[in-house]
C-alpha cells in the first residue's frame, strides 16, 4: 500500500480533499447509526453497550474529519450517512422483524464494518496532507479492529 505525503498545502487537490473526508465522514454517520440501531435491538446487554460505545466513537470519528474539512476553508455540512448505509439499515430491520434476532444483527454489524473497512482502506490511498492522512491513519486502525471483532462475534454467534 503506497501512501502520497505531499509537502504543502498546495500540492494536494482540495476537491479530492473534500471528497475523501466527507466519504469517511458519511461512512462514520453510517457506522453511528447502525451500531445505535443494533444497540437499541440486540438482546445481550454486554453487545448493546459495546455498539453504543462504537456508535459514539464513530460521531466522533465524523466530527474530527469535519474539523479537518473547517481547517482548510471548507464550512458546508456535509450529508449526514449515505443512501447506501439507510438502505442497509432498513433492510437489517426487515430480517430482524422476520425473525432473524441477534444473528441478523450481528450480520448488518460486520456488513457495516466491511464498508467502513473498505472506504478507510481507499482514503489511505489518496494523495492528502499529512496532518489529514494522520488522522484517517489513526481512524483507520480502530475501524478495522471493530471490523475483526464484528466478525468475530457473527462467527461465534453463528457457531454457537
Amino acid at each position: 500500500m503506497k501512501e502520497y505525503l505531499p509537502e504543502t498545502p498546495e500540492s494536494f487537490d482540495r476537491d479530492k480533499l473534500t471528497e475523501v473526508v466527507e466519504r469517511l465522514i458519511d461512512t462514520n454517520r453510517d457506522a453511528e447509526e447502525g451500531y445505535r440501531d443494533a444497540a437499541d435491538h440486540i438482546h445481550d446487554p454486554q453487545l448493546s453497550y459495546y455498539f453504543s460505545e462504537q456508535s459514539g466513537q464513530r460521531a466522533r470519528f465524523a466530527a474530527d474529519l469535519q474539523a479537518e474539512l473547517h481547517r482548510i476553508g471548507k464550512w458546508e455540512q456535509t450529508r449526514q450517512g449515505s443512501v447506501g448505509g439507510t438502505l442497509q439499515r432498513i433492510g437489517f430491520d426487515v430480517k430482524r422483524v422476520l425473525g432473524g434476532g441477534d444473528q441478523a444483527i450481528l450480520q448488518a454489524v460486520e456488513a457495516g464494518e466491511d464498508r467502513g473497512r473498505n472506504a478507510y482502506q481507499e482514503a489511505l490511498q489518496a494523495r492528502l496532507p499529512f496532518e489529514v492522512i494522520a488522522t484517517i491513519r489513526s481512524q483507520a486502525q480502530v475501524v478495522f479492529a471493530a471490523h475483526h471483532h464484528a466478525r468475530t462475534l457473527r462467527d461465534r454467534r453463528k457457531a454457537a
